[in-house]
């Protein structure tokens, strides 16, 4: 990745401003599509579509479109014609034409696709668009090479050279019997070891790794990285070939798959970016703030209910965030440990009892440890006669919070994997609100009935 620096931006800058045509197209010769993407992102979009327009060659035209954000993507086509968007999604891979119809406007689409000069690829693509975005169909492509079983060698050789001149990279060379069914892989080393085979079928690698096309895209990218796979083959409910998905779909996926999990976990309920306009970061980030803010209304509903309390031992007021903030803290350990093994598949939903199990033990240790140091510091630094009474109140609502904290840490990513919820919500304000919340009543009802016990009333 080309790195631009202040000097470089500057540079450009001027070249744009002078509208130097020649200069702006030797720099963009040498740029990889890639690195042109990185570039507009840091211009303003009157600066990029200006670029964008200079580039001289359309196949690299294309890719610069796909290695942009897809928001980048959307302002630059927002001032092309129907039929300029269909010449580029004819340059493109199958999947990657997919991604782009996708995003355009519906009304827009048809438009487009009667513009693709392709039909093939045009067919491809609406077969393509029946799918799932989020599954092996919607990810794949249908750019591969396929040859029967029952074909010599040489045959083959001639086969895939025929094949090999409409695509741009090969991964595998597929197998496939009469009625277009995934047999195996031929690998390269047997096509030297035996260049003079009666059939491939009889060195061929039978039964590879493949999915289906309704497979999720989460467990796709689990067996790329179970198998070390750079592509996998697609087939449909009946193991017909349909297409393949390669390494780099599934990053490009994986990524933004863990970007919506972040921003879901921080407390944000949709998709942004740091470009999006003030409005739509408005929208996405104020829904779970007005929940905190009911939370702390809630809270402090409590608190108006322990005024006496705390006006007859002001010193249980100190001891209110540690409460909360531990309760948090837990709560968030033990979701997060969930929603990770959930999402790299070392925690099973059908062992969801063992796992609950395993983390009240868990809590058991951690509350024992933290309730203890914490009661051992309150009889050490509180004077008589309230030092036992706020001992044994902050102690024991400690243990009882670090117990809660886990046990609905762990029951809430796991009850919403069940009911097919992203379990990444549960590691956000979800759980440290309800956290909060339910600390603070078990620190008031603890912290009163002690009271009581002592006679501090």
């Amino acid at each position: 990745m080309r790195d631009f620096t202040d000097k470089d931006l500057e540079q450009i800058e001027i070249v744009i401003e002078d509208r130097n045509e020649h200069e702006a197209r030797e720099w963009l010769r040498e740029l990889h599509p890639a690195d042109v993407a990185e570039l507009f992102r840091k211009l303003d979009i009157r600066q990029a579509e200006w670029l964008f327009n200079l580039i001289e060659d359309n196949e690299k035209k294309a890719d610069v479109l796909m290695e942009l954000d897809e928001e980048d993507r959307k302002k630059l086509l927002e001032d092309m014609e129907p039929e300029q968007i269909g010449h580029f999604i004819d340059l493109l891979d199958t999947d990657d034409a997919v991604d782009l119809i996708q995003e355009l406007d519906k009304e827009d689409r048809e438009e487009v696709m009667q513009h693709i000069d392709d039909v093939e690829q045009a067919g491809d693509i609406v077969d393509l668009l029946q799918y799932d975005e989020d599954t092996a169909g919607g990810l794949m492509g249908t750019e591969m090479i396929m040859v029967n079983e029952n074909l010599s060698m040489p045959d083959c050789l001639k086969e895939m050279r025929r094949q090999a001149e409409d695509l741009d990279d090969i991964y595998y060379v597929y197998v496939i019997d009469n009625d277009n069914r995934l047999r195996g892989i031929l690998p390269l080393k047997k096509m030297i070891t035996h260049p003079s085979v009666s059939k491939i079928k009889h060195v061929m690698e039978a039964d590879p790794v493949s999915v289906r096309t309704d497979t999720p895209i989460e467990d796709v990218a689990k067996d790329f990285e179970k198998y070390d796979l750079v592509a996998m083959p697609v087939i449909d409910s009946i193991g017909r070939l349909v297409g393949q998905i390669t390494v780099d779909d599934v990053m490009d996926e994986v990524r933004e798959q863990s970007e919506r999990d972040y921003q879901l976990a921080s407390g944000i309920s949709s998709d942004i970016d740091a470009s999006d306009s003030v409005l739509a970061q408005t929208k996405a980030r104020l829904p779970w703030l007005l929940i905190g803010i009911a939370g702390g209304i809630i809270n402090s509903l409590i608190l108006g209910g322990f005024e006496a309390q705390i006006a007859a031992v002001t010193c249980l007021a100190i001891f209110i965030p540690l409460i909360g903030g531990t309760g948090g803290n837990v709560g968030v350990q033990a979701s997060a440990i969930v929603v990770q093994g959930l999402a790299n598949g070392s925690l099973d939903i059908r062992n969801a009892w063992r796992q609950i199990g395993r983390e009240s033990l868990v809590a058991n240790l951690n509350a024992i440890v933290i309730s203890g140091l914490v009661l051992a510091y309150v009889m050490l630094t509180q004077p008589d006669p309230v030092r036992y009474a706020v001992a044994v109140a902050v102690g024991a609502s400690l243990f009882c919070v670090v117990i809660f904290a886990t046990v609905f840490g762990t029951f809430v990513p796991l009850t919403l994997e069940k009911l097919k919820i992203n379990p990444a919500l549960a590691t956000g304000p979800f759980i440290q609100i309800t956290n909060d919340v339910v600390g603070l009543l078990i620190y008031v009802g603890m912290s009163t009935w002690m009271m009581n016990v002592f006679g501090l009333r």
